[in-house]
């Protein structure tokens, strides 16, 4: 089992990663009857996007001697209704340093074979770009 999701009450749950035992809270969305006071499910999905590419390009990184300590990603998740789900995910991943072309080329392949890209529904609009350091969107 990889985690336990209890339901609290009041729209809002507490989800443990079983062998960390680290604890994140959930809360429906101030637009869904929630309160809005924690990432929603939903947001937890668009996050783990950037979240599993930086994984994934931070092993690259590694495996080519570049540091990426500092990169940061701003994720813009986007609802539809009918049935309500995400509809788009935007992705700006600014790097704090600028790499050889070649690196970036690497990097950004890598980002693009993440398990949580090839795991969201093919209608789910992508929009993923990536910044350096100093530089306008090359994506």
């Amino acid at each position: 089992m990889t985690s336990k999701v209890t339901y609290l009450g009041d729209l809002r749950t507490s989800c443990e990663h079983l062998q960390s035992k680290s604890i994140f809270i959930t809360d429906a969305p101030g637009d869904n009857q929630g309160k809005g006071e924690a990432f929603s499910p939903t947001d937890t999905v668009a996050t783990a996007l950037a979240s599993c590419m930086f994984t994934i390009m931070g092993i690259k990184a590694r495996d080519l001697g570049l540091d990426m300590e500092g990169a940061y990603a701003e994720v813009t998740k986007i609802m539809a209704a009918d049935p309500r789900r995400i509809s788009g995910i935007e992705v700006v991943i600014t790097f704090p340093a600028s790499y050889e072309d070649k690196n970036r080329k690497i990097l950004e392949r890598a980002a693009k074979t993440c398990p949580v890209l090839f795991s969201l529904h093919p209608d789910i609009v992508l929009d993923i770009s990536f910044h350096y350091k100093h530089e306008k969107d090359v994506s």
